[in-house]
């Protein structure tokens, strides 16, 4: 009885703080430009459905936009993942304290926020600004410290029997990695892909200074510029419009995957 009690307080907290910014967002993307400049949160009385999201498509840069995110967002997440796993082995499996110190910095690296502006600096000297080259590159190394975080104490809490077993059976270190480390990893990486996509996905602070032009923009930068395009008479049912279709690939993400981020999360928390 005390859980159900504690399940409807939820719920109840949750409807005017997640539910009806939800809702409000859906059907003022539904309703033409005078009635969704109300903000109202009821029904359409002319549904402009079609017209509102074919305006978005054609002239909001979604589709451009799109391809954009997903090029940088795969590159990103697959490098951060890989390369996070090679230094959670690393970290987890050495006791040397020069590396203890850098897996603190690293973890760092989570709250501290990069300073953008010498990093601007370095990718000018090396010709790789405005592109989406040093995006990747800068987003890689920022999102480095997620993965890390949590796959060390994954790498911790495994005995080394399995790698000197491999080792022993003539395994290089590369083979250890890929065949041993990386499948039993392979919950808490899919957790930390999960993290970074919807990090990298929904990144507006780094693509604004590190992308530049209308061709390298990726959605949020799209939406951003479609409604600056705008301002004297903000349209809300297009940026709403807008706002819907750039959430629609981390709902099919979320869909997907979620069994599989809580049996990560489980695992985790018995590993831990």
């Amino acid at each position: 009885m005390r859980a159900v009690l504690k399940y409807t307080a939820l719920t109840l907290f949750s409807i005017p703080w997640v539910l009806v910014p939800i809702w409000l967002v859906v059907v003022n993307s539904f309703k033409p430009s005078g009635e969704a400049a109300e903000l109202g949160l009821g029904l359409p009385r002319t549904w402009a459905i079609a017209e509102n999201y074919g305006i978005v498509l054609d002239r909001g840069g979604y589709l451009t936009g799109l391809l954009n995110s997903l090029k940088v967002t795969v590159p990103i997440v697959v490098a951060v993942v890989l390369l996070g796993a090679a230094a959670a082995w690393a970290f987890g499996r050495s006791r040397s304290r020069w590396l203890q110190a850098a897996y603190f910095v690293m973890g760092l690296s989570i709250l501290l926020p990069p300073s953008i502006i010498p990093t601007v600096y370095l990718l000018r000297a090396l010709s790789l600004d405005g592109g989406s080259l040093g995006y990747v590159l800068t987003m890689t190394g920022c999102r480095l410290g997620i993965v890390i975080f949590l796959a060390t104490g994954f790498v911790r809490a495994f005995p080394p029997d399995l790698e000197n077993a491999a080792a022993i059976d003539g395994a290089s270190r590369p083979q250890v990695f890929v065949r041993i480390l990386l499948p039993l990893l392979r919950p808490v990486l899919f957790v930390g892909g999960v993290i970074l996509i919807i990090n990298v996905w929904n990144d507006f602070f780094f693509a604004l200074f590190l992308l530049q032009g209308s061709a390298n923009a990726t959605l949020p930068l799209s939406l951003f510029q479609f409604a600056s395009g705008t301002l004297q008479s903000l349209n809300w049912n297009l940026v709403f419009a807008h706002v819907l279709l750039t959430t629609l690939p981390l709902v099919a993400v979320y869909i997907v995957a979620q069994k599989r981020v809580l049996a990560g999360l489980t695992e985790g928390a018995l590993k831990g």
